[in-house]
């Protein structure tokens, strides 16, 4: 792993890395959200904000400066609740410490060092105090700790990976002090939940830098006390971002929204081409007002109003887009390009080791949509897909997984994919496309065996459809031209051949004139994907 500094690709990893350790500590920090509002929405706020800017930054081909920048606006304009504004906030720091940097070195910036680091998490602070009213025991108490942690580090010219491991453990330390400092948080036996999901993404840094991964405690209520009364705690959440906003306006709207309700965050977007522009959260009984207010002084957009009652043991929902996706589990690079270029996302398994459910949630919440259409292609076990989905529908995200056993019936399937269609109608079309097509594999016999076929001796092609051995060819171009007689009994016009890890090309060619010889109005198409294990992948449309 890196021992130096904190470079581009590095950066897009530890987002990455972000989003995966929120999202398995999600639960826990929701757990622990009593202020300033106890709706059991951090985890999940902080989860959708980093998933938002790692999904700007994660293409984002530049340096670390522009990378930076790019998780920085990604998490304003997909900034979830007080927690997601603060994180924000936080990127912003980085985003301005690393501009700022580059450009008193020449306009150029390689990495962050431990200093950088430092001086990031010390801006951060600032970015918060400016944005909102803070106060001891939250979050921005954990973050103060590792700021002077982190510069004490570096002052001892740390290499960057011991930087953020002494910024980590100062985050833990203060966050097991924030019941000393905040009284609901001792009232009801937690520790704050934003400073718990600072210490994960200090954490997850940590993990991509040197693969590690810290060692922490859960945090968990020690009594699961009865919720309190929201009788008095405002009813909706709004948060809106706010352009062509002078800055002595933002001190008017602060003071409207005062009169309005609490937990106000106005913090101001930075970076080049974004002067006027803020994003505003507050919660309020008025949500209509508190949008009103911000009119008076700008342009609200991407206006976001969420009940807040009853919501503290239900995973808030949303924070998708509207847009329908296809997730696509495939193997091979070559099918990853195929499917990618059909419009699909993808998931590819590693090797030798098997699709979990975690797996399947993690890609499920990358594709950013809020239905997906999921093609298995048969790498996917049925109680993985089942948990996996269950999972992801837990996040309001609706799943339809299309019963695709093979990657050329997800192809079949994809094919008919039309997003403007209603998802149950989508769903139906493209099931009724996979089942439709016909499919095989051809293998190469490792040793010799008695099949359905006859006898086969290792090097022998053998043509396999379901769980049978239906045809053994002294090699795989033989066994696939007998596999493909088979499966177009029935009919068919398109025969879809994808060759596997090493298999030679020219196979395709003899089977394309093979097909020419024997059946006449059919055609063969074939894709080299790359995949492991079956020699060749046959379908039959």
């Amino acid at each position: 792993m890196a021992a130096g500094g904190l470079d581009a690709a590095l950066l897009r990893a530890w987002a990455h890395a972000a989003v995966e350790d929120l999202m398995s500590h999600t639960d826990e920090i929701n757990g622990l959200n009593v202020f300033p509002v106890p709706d059991g929405d951090t985890g999940t706020n902080m989860l959708f904000t980093m998933r938002s800017a790692w999904s700007q930054a994660q293409n984002c081909p530049g340096d670390v400066v522009e990378v930076s920048a790019a998780l920085a606006g990604g998490a304003l304009h997909g900034a979830r609740g007080n927690s997601g504004v603060i994180l924000s906030q936080i990127l912003r720091a980085l985003a301005e410490t690393t501009a700022g940097a580059a450009a008193g070195r020449g306009g150029a910036l390689a990495e962050v060092d431990g200093a950088l680091f430092a001086a990031a998490l010390r801006h951060g602070v600032d970015l918060v105090h400016a944005a909102l009213d803070t106060q001891p025991g939250t979050i921005v108490s954990v973050l103060a700790a590792a700021g002077e942690a982190a510069e004490a580090a570096a002052a001892g010219s740390c290499p960057l990976a011991d930087v953020v491991a002494a910024a980590s453990d100062a985050a833990a330390v203060a966050l097991d002090r924030t019941p000393e400092q905040l009284a609901v948080l001792a009232d009801a036996g937690v520790v704050d939940a934003g400073g718990r999901g600072l210490l994960v993404l200090l954490d997850a840094l940590t993990r991509a830098l040197t693969g590690r991964v810290p060692e922490r405690a859960a945090y968990r209520a020690a009594a699961q006390a009865a919720p309190a009364s929201t009788s008095s705690a405002p009813q909706f959440e709004v948060m809106y971002l706010l352009g062509g906003c002078g800055s002595d306006d933002v001190e008017q709207l602060r003071r409207r929204l005062e009169r309005l309700g609490d937990s106000i965050v106005i913090a101001a977007a930075g970076g080049s081409g974004t002067a006027g522009q803020y994003s505003v959260h507050v919660h309020s009984d008025d949500a209509g007002a508190a949008v009103e207010a911000g009119l008076a002084v700008g342009v609200p957009s991407r206006i976001q109003i969420t009940a807040l009652a009853g919501t503290a043991t239900a995973r808030p929902q949303g924070s998708w887009s509207r847009e329908r996706a296809v997730l696509a589990v495939v193997d091979g690079s070559g099918a990853a390009e195929l499917f990618t270029g059909e419009g699909a996302h993808v998931l590819r398994p590693e090797p030798d080791e098997p699709v979990t459910a975690k797996h399947l949630l993690r890609a499920l919440v990358d594709t950013g949509a809020g239905q997906v259409m999921v093609l298995p292609n048969g790498y996917v076990a049925a109680e993985e897909l089942v948990a996996g989905c269950t999972a992801a529908i837990g996040w309001g995200i609706d799943v339809v997984p299309v019963p695709a056993g093979s990657m050329v019936q997800g192809l079949a399937a994809l094919a008919v994919h039309d997003p403007a269609r209603q998802a149950v109608d989508d769903g139906y079309t493209m099931a009724r496309a996979a089942a439709s097509a016909r499919h095989g594999a051809v293998r190469v016999a490792t040793e010799e065996a008695l099949t359905w076929a006859g006898a086969c001796s290792p090097g022998d092609g053998l043509g396999i459809s379901g769980d049978e051995v239906l045809i053994v060819g002294p090699d795989v171009t033989a066994a696939a031209a007998g596999l493909i007689d088979l499966l177009l009994l029935s009919g068919g016009e398109l025969i879809t051949v994808l060759t596997g890890d090493g298999v030679d090309g020219a196979i395709g060619d003899e089977l394309r004139e093979h097909v020419h010889r024997r059946h006449l109005g059919a055609e063969l198409v074939t894709y080299h994907t790359g995949h492991r294990g079956d020699a060749l992948l046959i379908g039959v449309e």
